[in-house]
């Protein structure tokens, strides 16, 4: 079964990491992909641009009508997610707590019940 591991964050949060502290939060973060990556759990691990880049994209008469996004007025924003294949939610629990962040910050986890049959192992 896959899940969705999302991470939230903003930009106050980010800039009040201590420089000097960003390279061993990247190494960590980099073992934990790392890890899941050989295990064969780690679909993949996407990082997002900042909340000021995203863009709402809706259907007008026909043709896109854009945006500023994010859709939700929060100081929070998805800042990236993470897909997992495990053998059980327990599992994937279990790997959501061994986030490098999760002792800050929730991790939240989706079941992905349906997905598009070209993304079928």
């Amino acid at each position: 079964m896959k899940y969705l591991l999302m991470i939230y964050g903003n930009q106050e949060k980010w800039d009040s990491i201590p420089a000097a502290e960003w390279p061993e939060a990247i190494a960590r973060q980099d073992a934990f992909n790392k890890k899941y990556e050989e295990s064969g759990e780690l679909v993949g691990a996407y990082g997002l641009a900042d909340a000021s880049e995203a863009r709402l994209v809706r259907r007008e008469n026909g043709v896109p009508a854009v945006t500023d996004g994010p859709y939700l007025e929060t100081k929070e924003y998805m800042a990236s997610f993470y897909l997992l294949d495990c053998a059980s939610e327990e599992r994937a629990r279990q790997i959501a707590a061994d986030m490098p962040w999760a002792d800050q910050d929730p991790v939240e986890l989706w079941p992905v019940p349906h997905e598009s049959p070209g993304n079928r192992k």
